[in-house]
């Protein structure tokens, strides 16, 4: 397993080559203390026994796919399911895999790239992808650019899986979050889009105006406001250190784990979206290409 460390004097990043996994991501706090602000190992082989996809690169399809299948082109492509549910791509999805490292720069906007070939009918999905990913700090911001080309039509959705600890208590209950988010994906029992989307208006999902997170725990995929790139911002107090979201996504999925504190924003297109024509379209079409790209930017708040 390869390990590369890129930083400014902001941030520092240590990627790994298994998953495109994000392994730590330090930033200094109000007393001037590194902290790391992903939730990871110390231990690069840790990870292959993880199965809630630390820090890692989600696809070819991130989220749930519902009767773990999809139509395409009238051609049914069968999906890897638990239950009748497909997630984060399958039983083995890009988390799993090792990446090629194309390439590090150590300057003054230091990036690591990476790529990743999936082969025709991997985890049921067509076509041969390719998929390039990119992150690059640039002061005290994380760049996460994913681009993708395939050799015939095909579906794609990816994103960043990172866990976010702003500080070292014990809870996320007082952190203070804001999401520019006006709907969210109404979702049933089994977390799977009912296809309908609801205000947030007088909902406990509703943080439009920033507020604690206490005790509500989500899974819950968000509608960004199309009129801004800014989808999400979070601070604690009690470390100082503020994470912006900014992307050209439509929506931010955002989880709470039920088993410790952290929180994700999972920047990408509605789960599902394959199973329901009336959200943004993920189809890929041979002259196209994907592209993701989200700003993490890390600041203080005194």
């Amino acid at each position: 397993m390869k390990q590369v460390t890129i930083s400014t004097p902001f941030i520092t990043l240590i990627v790994l080559d298994y998953g495109a996994i994000i392994q730590k991501l330090l930033v200094k706090d109000k007393k001037g203390r590194s902290t790391n602000v992903v939730v990871g190992s110390n231990y690069p082989n840790n990870y292959l026994e993880d199965t809630v996809f630390l820090g890692a690169c989600v696809g070819r399809y991130a989220g749930r796919i519902s009767n773990a299948s999809f139509e395409l082109d009238r051609e049914t492509f069968p999906l890897y399911g638990e239950k009748g549910i497909h997630l984060h791509g399958g039983k083995e999805g890009f988390g799993k895999k090792y990446w090629t490292i194309e390439e590090v720069d150590y300057g003054t906007e230091p990036f690591v790239k990476l790529s990743y070939y999936s082969k025709h009918l991997e985890e049921g999905y067509p076509g041969n992808l390719k998929v390039m990913l990119t992150y690059k700090l640039v002061e005290n911001e994380l760049h996460i650019i994913h681009e993708a080309a395939a050799d015939r039509t095909t579906v794609i959705n990816l994103t960043n899986h990172s866990y976010f600890r702003l500080d070292k208590t014990g809870s996320i209950d007082h952190y203070r979050l804001e999401l520019y988010c006006p709907e969210i994906v109404e979702t049933d029992r089994n977390l799977l889009p009912t296809g309908n989307i609801v205000p947030v208006t007088d909902t406990e999902y509703d943080f439009r105006t920033e507020r604690k997170i206490g005790e509500l725990r989500l899974d819950t995929p968000y509608v960004k406001n199309s009129k801004t790139d800014l989808a999400a911002r979070i601070f604690s107090r009690r470390s100082g250190i503020s994470l912006e979201v900014k992307t050209n996504q439509p929506a931010v999925v955002v989880y709470t784990p039920p088993d410790f504190p952290a929180i994700c924003f999972e920047t990408q297109n509605y789960p599902d979206a394959p199973n329901h024509e009336h959200f943004p379209s993920c189809i890929l079409r041979p002259d196209e290409i994907y592209r993701n790209a989200s700003v993490f930017t890390f600041d203080l708040v005194l």
